[in-house]
């Protein structure tokens, strides 16, 4: 950014735009760049202070510049070379700030004059659109990161870390501005009364905080480890590959950043948790995407800007994984959304695709969808996703895997049950269903106050009519799909398949 930032003032461009929160960082980059040929004063408006020359007291204002339409007939007036940042100047857009504007930029030509727009959102008057560049002010990388932690340590005294352990501290702040770095390292310093990578989990409760403040993202924790999830041994395989995909010496390798994976399948058999434990399995955090919040009918584009904070917000913090659960509910009516809801389904949908497409950050999207044919061609074809999983209803092994997972959760000696028969008697479950059934045998016996047996199983299953016989034909359907169009989950069925092949 800084790069283009000094290119478009070199190349005399009289409006920039730039976004960003961090308005110390920003006025410290600007600064450095005016001090290339030809060197620029820095001037800052703010609207209560006026203009103040940058690194001047506010007290040393100019005259009379408070209101918007004064400052810009000031810089107009202005004869010397300089570089104008207005902070937050968008609340005041009106018929004169903006006439003010269009005749500063056209007072500009052949001058070494430019007027940088700060704010941390983005909005432009449709009159100045075709003027102004808009650049991202990017969060601080890794190299800033550190300079703030080195800094850190040398005023709290700490003995020297070990590389280990402050590359584990830079990662976990990653994402975060350079003052938000500074307050949770002070924060980890204050609470466990030093700094070193036990205080990893301090750091990362403020990037959950930075995730609630977006409020459509949510930062999902889980305790489960993907040895929880009976079944699904290729899809399992295929993980585990990828678990270092994110390092530097994957990089090396030659190895491209992973886009994606698409898990279809039959409701509760396990395709939300296997995204959730993922998480845990890469050592990434996990931010599931709320499509439900990204839609906002309170004004027009809303939605759309909610799409593009979200996904900013994930960037910002990668790498990480971004969870979008039942996919084929949030984008099913994206196809015919113009007489529902003016295009905007049509418009988040194809923005989200464009990012898919272009994106160069390490976000890892996992998606999961029950109706296949509810989802837009676009997102099925290769290129798009890494992957396409397909998972069935587990077979008999891995009901039985089900089952000796469960029952250990909930009773250390599981012995006494016959998983072989329990497994045989649930033939079309869902793996969700076989949990239900067990909560339901141990309901039956808690209320007659008495340990539930293999009995109460089995009465559990024969009163549950599974999800496979109330819906034969969708699940029929999602099969026929799937067996030429998927690769499926379950290691078994996989074999088979090469074989056949």
């Amino acid at each position: 950014m800084q790069e283009e930032f000094s290119i478009l003032i070199q190349a005399q461009y009289p409006l920039v735009y730039m976004v960003t929160s961090e308005e110390e960082r920003a006025e410290q980059t600007i600064a450095t760049i005016s001090q290339s040929k030809p060197q620029r004063r820095v001037y800052v408006w703010t609207v209560t202070h006026g203009i103040v020359e940058y690194g001047q007291p506010r007290n040393v204002t100019q005259h009379n510049t408070v209101s918007p339409e004064a400052a810009i007939e000031w810089v107009i007036r202005h004869k010397e070379p300089g570089i104008f940042v207005f902070k937050d100047l968008h609340p005041f857009y009106s018929a004169p700030v903006i006439r003010w504007l269009r005749d500063a930029i056209a007072s500009f030509k052949g001058t070494q004059k430019a007027i940088v727009l700060m704010s941390p959102v983005q909005e432009i008057p449709i009159e100045l659109e075709k003027e102004v560049a808009v650049l991202d002010f990017p969060m601080p990388d890794m190299g800033e990161l550190n300079h703030v932690l080195s800094q850190q340590l040398e005023q709290v005294r700490t003995r020297r870390i070990t590389t280990e352990a402050r590359e584990k501290l830079l990662k976990a702040a990653l994402g975060l501005t350079r003052d938000e770095a500074e307050k949770v390292y002070r924060k980890a310093q204050v609470t466990a009364g030093r700094l070193t990578e036990e205080e990893v989990d301090i750091v990362l409760s403020e990037k959950k905080q930075l995730i609630r403040r977006n409020g459509i993202l949510e930062y999902v924790e889980e305790d489960e480890t993907i040895d929880s999830v009976g079944g699904l041994d290729e899809l399992k395989r295929w993980l585990k590959q990828r678990s270092n995909a994110f390092t530097e010496r994957a990089r090396e390798y030659g190895l491209p950043q992973p886009k994606g994976m698409l898990i279809l399948g039959v409701p509760g058999c396990g395709k939300s948790l296997i995204a959730k434990t993922t998480s845990r399995l890469w050592g990434l955090p996990l931010l599931r995407l709320d499509m439900g919040r990204v839609y906002d009918g309170s004004m027009v584009g809303r939605s759309e800007a909610n799409l593009r904070g979200a996904l900013k917000t994930a960037e910002s913090i990668s790498p990480a994984i971004l969870f979008i659960d039942e996919m084929d509910k949030a984008f099913a009516g994206s196809t015919g959304s113009a007489d529902s809801d003016g295009g905007t389904s049509s418009r988040i949908f194809g923005s989200f695709l464009t990012w898919m497409q272009e994106k160069s950050s390490p976000v890892f999207v996992m998606a999961t969808a029950n109706r296949v044919e509810r989802l837009p061609g676009e997102f099925l074809r290769k290129g798009r996703f890494d992957e396409i999983f397909f998972v069935d209803l587990p077979n008999s092994e891995e009901r039985k895997e089900i089952f000796k997972i469960h029952l250990s959760k909930r009773r250390r000696e599981i012995a006494r049950f016959d998983l072989d028969q329990l497994a045989n008697v649930c033939d079309g479950f869902s793996g969700a269903e076989i949990e239900q059934a067990l909560v339901a045998a141990m309901y039956e016996a808690f209320a007659q106050d008495r340990e539930f047996t293999q009995l109460d199983i089995i009465a559990a299953i024969k009163s549950t009519l599974p999800l496979s016989k109330t819906m034969t034909e969708q699940v029929t359907a999602l099969r026929d799909w799937a067996r030429q169009r998927a690769r499926p989950a379950a290691s078994s069925v996989a074999e088979y398949q090469r074989m056949e092949f």
